[in-house]
């Protein structure tokens, strides 16, 4: 199999596989890329209810990337659930110290959708630092302002521009809610629409489109293409049907 089929998600395993590496999985095969995964929680929840997380310890995890790496050829990876941001820190060093060239690609996973408060930012300067060493971080609304809490959504926009690449996600938004913005190469700004009127929520739907915005960019495409193409993909996952748990469908295009 060519390198670039592959891709990795490390994030958490949540048992209704609505989210987590088992959503990230049937997002990588929906485009057709060979899924691998490295866990770092085993939850407690279902797809209305998040009770626990146990987290896997970080020399585990380690191992895990070291054990992938020293087979396959990874170019792009996704991290979503860490357990805080100085264990991210060294994940991203060790990802890459292991492949210099990958791709990360960061949906800061700060609240589960039940309410429960996830990765408690305990070490808020070593973000500057993770934010350096990954290609695109996609927060939405209520994210980003928890990452600098310090700052104005506008002045952490600007802080996290000149670091990285960033997709601030529209669904939690007071106004004009479902459009989403791209800040990229430093100094470039794009606003993607929502394409349909009507969408259901969806229980993993922020893991869904991390994954497909990171598999478009395992495909090569470009990073203003991978993400409107991601916009399509996942309009059509929350519209699958009405419940929590959508359906994933192969809508390759090509490149």
């Amino acid at each position: 199999m060519h390198s670039k089929n592959y891709i990795l998600s490390i994030a958490g395993c949540d048992p209704s596989s609505g989210a987590g590496i088992t959503s990230d999985i049937k997002t990588f095969e929906a485009h057709n890329l060979y899924g691998l995964s490295v866990c770092t929680a085993i939850t407690v929840q279902n797809d209305i209810a998040f009770e626990a997380s146990h987290w896997v310890d970080v020399e585990i995890i380690m191992q895990q990337i070291e054990t992938l790496f020293d087979r396959f050829k990874i170019e792009v990876v996704k991290i979503g659930i860490i357990q805080n941001w100085k264990i991210l820190h060294e994940i991203v060093k060790k990802l890459k110290q292991l492949n210099p060239e990958v791709k990360i690609i960061l949906d800061p996973i700060l609240k589960a959708t039940a309410g429960m408060a996830l990765n408690k930012n305990d070490n808020v300067d070593i973000l500057d630092e993770i934010l350096d060493g990954i290609f695109l971080i996609t927060p939405n609304y209520d994210e980003i302002q928890n990452l600098y809490p310090e700052l104005s959504i506008k002045e952490t926009i600007e802080h996290i521009s000149l670091k990285t690449n960033l997709y601030l996600k529209g669904g939690h938004r007071n106004n004009k809610k479902g459009w989403d913005q791209l800040f990229y190469n430093k100094n470039l700004e794009e606003t993607i629409a929502p394409i349909f009127k009507t969408t259901y929520d969806k229980h993993g739907s922020g893991c869904v489109f991390s994954s497909s915005i990171a598999s478009y960019i395992a495909l090569e495409f470009p990073l203003g293409e991978a993400a409107r193409h991601a916009k399509v993909y996942i309009e059509n996952f929350l519209r699958s049907d009405q419940s929590l748990l959508g359906k994933h469908t192969n809508l390759i295009i090509s490149k």
